[in-house]
């Protein structure tokens, strides 16, 4: 199997377990020593990937929410994707490192960027 596609399969488990709620599923893209990074109020925070799965994904908690790999660029062994997730109200750009390690894609880093959308009110005629 080609690499692209193993990525997408790494992609898969993250994206379609956080979809249902189902943190093990996530796990499975990522690499244990993983971190995420993003900026909250003006801040840099650093989280562990581990306190991800027990701060962000509930367990059975569907979501409600469309996602979409935008690129993938690989050399050899490494590779980044861009994914990008919209729900009714927000979106995030996710931004992910990934390493082949032992034959298996895994993402070792996850940067995200969280943005609001304008929520279009049905007008009654």
């Amino acid at each position: 199997m080609n690499d692209r596609i193993l990525i997408e399969q790494t992609i898969a488990d993250y994206a379609e377990g956080g979809t249902a709620g189902d943190p093990h599923r996530v796990a499975l893209a990522f690499e244990p020593s993983a971190s995420m990074q993003f900026i909250k109020e003006g801040t840099l925070q650093t989280v562990p990937i581990v306190r991800f799965f027990a701060d962000f994904i509930k367990p059975g908690v569907m979501q409600r929410r469309i996602v979409r790999i935008e690129t993938i660029d690989i050399t050899d062994s490494a590779a980044s994707a861009k994914v990008v997730i919209d729900y009714a109200t927000h979106r995030f750009t996710d931004y992910f490192n990934l390493l082949k390690v032992d034959g298996k894609w895994l993402i070792v880093s996850k940067i995200f960027h969280r943005s609001e959308l304008a929520v279009q009110s049905a007008s009654a005629s």
